[in-house]
């Protein structure tokens, strides 16, 4: 029988009609975040496990008053378990948790890798658990700045059928929009995320580099404007909004820029990766500007010649 403190506790644990008792399990950039905007939803998160120091300072800031508890316990609390661990922890985590019965049937298992659809749920789905992958398109900065951002972002949602409708809600609660992305191409979606997002940062971080040793001291106020119009025209038009000397077909230029790059690397004033990063994006710039007519003929010859692999001058 519980005493009267028992019962008071379960009763502030207990969430308000409609709504889910939710386990946050990691509390890093992703899942505090998360965690908080399913709150802010209206929804009660009952637990959420915290590890590093970092992580239980988010939580304490993030989710005010919601008890660090091992992963055990979080998910045995909850009815929906909110899993925001790396990728190549999501399986065993999964799987270890089922080993020990911790799954509950009914209960709504979400995690928030692009990588993985719902497949590596399987475990818990076994027990009778609901399997969701709710990945949002956007970075985390761990910080209650998120939760604004949310308005802006895409979810890419992948469940089965008879429970899609419940993932889309819940992306829709937090004030995002839900995509569908089907288990088979969730690889995709994720590599063509990780190519945008992580790989402009490197570019951009180059190019800052380089203006940094032509005496620039501030490339961000350079970059900031010509890389935001790039970048809006590029979403807006594709391939149609290249400029440059390699849709000018400007062979010459081309060959000026790996000569001027490689010194600069020799000298030690820029790294060695970004001539070999300029010339492997010049050379795929060049086969798309050809591949839709931009760059054809003795143009297009020349644009070749000058970046061959070998050749700097």
């Amino acid at each position: 029988m519980l005493d009267d403190d028992d019962a008071g506790r379960r009763a502030r644990r207990r969430p308000a009609p409609g709504r889910l008792g939710v386990g946050v399990v990691g509390a890093g950039r992703v899942g505090a975040v998360l965690g908080a905007a399913l709150r802010a939803a209206g929804h009660a998160v009952v637990g959420v496990s915290a590890v590093s120091e970092a992580s239980r300072e988010r939580a304490a800031v993030l989710l005010p008053g919601v008890p660090v508890l091992e992963v055990p316990e979080v998910v045995e609390r909850a009815e929906l378990v909110l899993l925001a661990v790396p990728d190549d922890v999501l399986g065993d985590l999964v799987a270890g948790l089922a080993a020990t019965g911790s799954w509950q049937a009914g209960q709504l298992v979400v995690h928030t890798s692009g990588r993985h659809g719902t497949a590596v749920l399987e475990p818990a789905r076994a027990a009778g658990a609901i399997p969701l992958a709710l990945h949002p398109a956007m970075t985390f900065s761990g910080t209650s700045l998120d939760l604004a951002r949310l308005a802006d972002a895409v979810v890419g949602v992948t469940a089965a059928a008879p429970v899609l409708p419940v993932a889309q809600a819940l992306v829709v609660e937090i004030g995002a929009e839900p995509v569908v992305v089907e288990e088979a191409d969730r690889g995709l979606y994720h590599a063509a995320l990780s190519h945008g997002s992580n790989h402009l940062v490197t570019l951009v971080a180059q190019a800052a580099e380089v203006l940094r040793a032509a005496g620039l001291e501030r490339p961000d106020r350079v970059l900031g404007p010509l890389l935001q119009a790039a970048l809006d025209g590029a979403l807006r038009s594709g391939d149609g909004a290249l400029t440059g000397p390699v849709a000018r077909g400007d062979a010459g230029t081309l060959r000026t820029h790996r000569a001027v790059l490689a010194e600069a690397a020799s000298e030690g004033a820029i790294g060695f990766d970004v001539p070999a990063t300029h010339l492997a994006l010049a050379q795929a710039t060049a086969a798309r500007a050809r591949a839709d007519g931009r760059l054809t003929g003795l143009a297009a010859d020349d644009v070749a010649d000058a970046l061959e692999s070998g050749e700097t001058r």
